[in-house]
C-alpha cells in the first residue's frame, strides 16, 4: 500500500518541478502584500473566545484557520461564524485523533490555565508548532513536562507574553546589561490585579447553561459543581483552574526583569497574603480561592557575572514604597503596575512589558547615552513572530526554553502563597477557640530546582504537581 503524500511533501516537490519553467514572483501574480496559499500555515485553535479573538485578528490574513475547538458554543460563536469551513470540535483530544490532524501545521492554545498543559502536550506529541497562552502551565510539574516534550518535538514554540516581542523589553535588558545602574541586587514588581473577586467561599451548585460542556471545561481539574462565579473570566481566582494575579500578570510584568537579569530558577521563596475573615475574629477557611492580595520574595543566585538578587512581587493593590528619587508629581508605574530596579549605581523604573523606561531621578535621562542595540527586534506582533518562525523566518521571542523557567519561577511564588495559607488546629484547639490556628508553611522555603522540590517543608511539595481527573 502506497504511503499518502503529505501537503508539505506535495508543495515542496511541485515547487521543485516548477523550477524548470519560468519563475514568476508571487507578488506579481497576487499584488503587493499577497501571501500565496502555499505559504500559509494551517492553524487549529483550542479555545476560540475571549483572548483568542485577538490572536485570530493578528494572524488570519497570513494563515488558514482549519480547525476550531471550544467547550462553550456561546464563547466560540464569533469564531464559528467567521470560519464556517473550519472543522469543529469540543474535545481537543478528539481533534488530534481526527483525519484533519494531518493537515494541521500549528496549534494555538487559549484556554483557562488548567488546560494549557494537556492541550499543548498533545500538540507537541503530534509534532505541531504551538503557541500557548501565559502562564504556560497550571503547575510546576507540567512546566517541566512541556520543556521535555518541546525539546523532543523540535518544533517552534511560543508563550503568549506579548511584551517579549516589543522593542521596549529589549531596550530595558540592554540598559541593565550595559551597566546603566550598576549591579542590580533587588527588583520590585507590582500589579493592580486581581481585577476579579478573590478570597471567596466555594459557591453552591448552579444550572449549567445551554451550550457549555462543563465536564470538558473541567478537563484535568477535580470534579466540582458548576457556578457562574467561575466563567467566563473569574476562574483566574480559583486554585483548581487559575493561578491568581501572580500567574495572570507575572509573565507580563516580571518578564522584563527576568530577561534583563538573565534569571533562571529561584533558590528560595517566601510569601505573605491577606487574611480573610468570615466573622468577628473568625478566620475564613476559603482554601479553594486565591487570596485578595499577596507579596512574594524570590531569591536568585549569582549568574553570568551578575550578583545574587531578590525579586519582590506585590498584587491586589499592594506596591513598594515610592523611591525618594521619584518626584511627587511623577507617576510610579502605570495602571497595570510597574517594575523598579535597584542597582549599585542608581535605580530604573518601567511600566508593564518594559514600556516608558527611565533612570531615576528622571532628569538624569538628559545626559544618558543609550547603549547600542545588541538584542533582537521584531517587526511584527507577537503571534506573527511565532507564525513567521514556524515558516523559518526568524525565531520565536518567548520559546519554551525561556518561557518554562519564567513560568516555573512564577508558580514557585504561588506555591509559597499557598503554603502561607496552610492552617492547622493548635493542640487542644477548636475552630471557635481563641487563636485556634498554627501556620506551619509561613517559612522561607528552599527550592531545589534539580530535584524539583522544597527541601525544608515537605508539605509544600503537594503543590508542585497534582493528580489529574480520570481520563486526563
Amino acid at each position: 500500500m502506497s504511503k499518502p503524500i503529505s501537503r508539505r511533501h506535495f508543495l515542496k516537490n511541485t515547487s521543485l518541478a516548477a523550477a524548470g519553467f519560468t519563475i514568476v514572483p508571487r507578488h506579481v501574480l497576487g499584488g503587493k502584500g499577497f501571501t500565496a496559499p502555499s505559504d500559509k500555515l494551517n492553524i487549529a485553535l483550542i479555545g476560540c473566545g475571549g483572548k483568542a479573538g485577538g490572536h485570530i485578528s493578528n494572524v488570519k490574513k497570513h494563515t488558514n484557520i482549519v480547525a476550531l475547538c471550544d467547550v462553550d458554543d456561546r464563547r466560540a460563536k464569533d469564531a464559528f461564524e467567521a470560519f464556517p469551513k473550519a472543522a469543529r470540535f469540543r474535545d481537543f483530544r478528539r481533534m488530534f485523533d481526527d483525519p484533519i490532524a494531518s493537515t494541521i501545521d500549528a496549534v494555538m492554545v487559549t484556554t483557562p490555565d488548567h488546560t494549557h498543559a494537556p492541550a499543548t502536550l498533545l500538540a507537541l506529541e503530534a509534532q505541531k508548532h504551538v503557541y500557548t497562552e501565559k502562564p504556560l502551565t497550571h503547575n510546576i510539574a507540567e512546566a517541566r513536562q512541556l520543556l521535555a516534550a518541546a525539546k523532543k518535538a523540535g518544533v517552534v514554540t511560543q508563550m503568549g507574553n506579548q511584551g517579549a516581542s516589543m522593542d521596549c523589553n529589549a531596550e530595558v535588558a540592554e540598559w541593565i546589561q550595559s551597566g546603566a545602574i550598576g549591579d542590580v541586587t533587588r527588583v520590585h514588581v507590582w500589579t493592580n490585579r486581581p481585577v476579579w473577586p478573590q478570597g471567596l467561599p466555594t459557591p453552591a451548585q448552579e444550572t449549567v447553561p445551554e451550550g457549555l460542556d462543563w465536564n470538558l471545561w473541567l478537563g484535568p481539574a477535580p470534579q466540582r459543581a458548576y457556578s457562574e462565579r467561575y466563567l467566563p473570566f473569574r476562574w483566574r481566582g480559583w486554585w483548581d483552574f487559575g493561578t491568581g494575579a501572580l500567574g495572570d500578570m507575572g509573565c507580563h510584568l516580571i518578564d522584563p526583569a527576568y530577561r534583563a537579569l538573565k534569571l533562571t530558577y529561584p533558590t528560595a521563596i517566601e510569601a505573605s497574603a491577606t487574611t480573610v475573615w468570615s466573622d468577628e475574629f473568625q478566620e475564613a477557611l476559603y482554601a479553594d480561592s486565591c487570596p485578595p492580595s499577596s507579596m512574594v520574595r524570590m531569591e536568585f543566585p549569582a549568574r553570568e557575572g551578575m550578583p545574587a538578587c531578590e525579586l519582590w512581587w506585590y498584587d491586589g493593590g499592594i506596591r513598594p514604597m515610592r523611591p525618594a528619587e521619584l518626584g511627587s508629581d511623577e507617576r510610579f508605574g502605570s495602571w497595570d503596575g510597574g517594575v523598579l530596579f535597584e542597582g549599585s549605581k542608581g535605580k530604573m523604573l518601567c511600566d508593564m512589558y518594559g514600556e516608558n523606561a527611565t533612570l531615576l531621578p528622571t532628569k538624569s535621562m538628559k545626559d544618558f547615552d543609550k547603549p547600542k542595540k545588541f538584542l533582537p527586534r521584531y517587526k511584527d506582533n507577537h503571534q506573527m513572530v511565532w507564525v513567521n518562525a514556524c515558516k523559518g523566518e526568524g525565531k520565536a521571542s518567548s520559546p519554551f526554553e525561556y518561557a518554562v523557567p519564567l513560568t516555573e519561577a512564577i508558580l514557585i511564588g504561588n506555591l509559597a502563597v499557598r503554603c502561607f495559607d496552610i492552617k492547622k488546629l493548635g493542640k487542644g484547639k477548636k475552630p471557635d477557640s481563641w487563636q485556634p490556628w498554627d501556620y506551619p508553611g509561613r517559612l522561607r522555603l528552599e527550592w531545589d530546582a534539580a530535584a524539583m522540590r522544597i527541601t525544608n517543608f515537605d508539605e509544600a511539595n503537594a503543590f508542585v504537581g497534582r493528580e489529574t481527573r480520570q481520563g486526563w
